[in-house]
């Protein structure tokens, strides 16, 4: 009888275990193809469900219509990468975790034709690049390196980034 009530006594004690752990979802490395305009295959115009369900492993979500100042928005804040919805446009930022098919982040300013042409359109702090899926923005840090990629679907004319 007590071998009984032990076997159940631990049955009960392994299901509520089980319950309670949760394995945080695996994405691998993120790859973003710079003149291609995707990251894992996605690109800028992919649907919340479609990035969420590629890449399960972001960290928070912005939903459609939610009250946010820059829309619906995927973050992967681990990576410091975050795909904005509503906007069309990724955004991949200082730290990013993972890999670029075109080394720009930290890179100098004069160094990039060789891989983007000139930009269409210089500002102090950034230059945008017309390319073939769209529009590729690069910010500046005070030295001169680029400290943040912004890219979309859209072009210059419609383009609409976060502040």
């Amino acid at each position: 009888m007590k071998k009984i009530y032990f076997l159940f006594l631990s049955l009960g004690f392994f299901s509520v275990g089980q319950g309670q752990l949760k394995a945080k979802e695996r994405c691998g490395v993120f790859v973003v193809d710079i003149l291609d305009g995707k990251v894992n295959g996605i690109k800028p115009g992919y649907t919340l469900e479609e990035i969420k369900t590629t890449l399960p492993c972001f960290t928070s979500v912005v939903e459609d219509g939610a009250n946010s100042k820059c829309g619906a928005e995927v973050a992967y804040k681990d990576k410091d990468i975050y795909f904005y919805t509503q906007r069309n446009y990724i955004e991949i930022v200082e730290k990013f975790q993972g890999k670029l098919t075109v080394p720009l982040l930290g890179a100098k300013r004069g160094s990039l034709f060789k891989w983007l042409g000139n930009p269409k359109i210089a500002d102090a702090e950034w230059d945008a690049f017309e390319m073939a899926y769209g529009t590729l923005v690069l910010h500046y840090n005070t030295g001169g390196k680029v400290k943040l990629i912004q890219f979309s679907s859209k072009s210059m004319d419609v383009l609409s980034l976060c502040e």
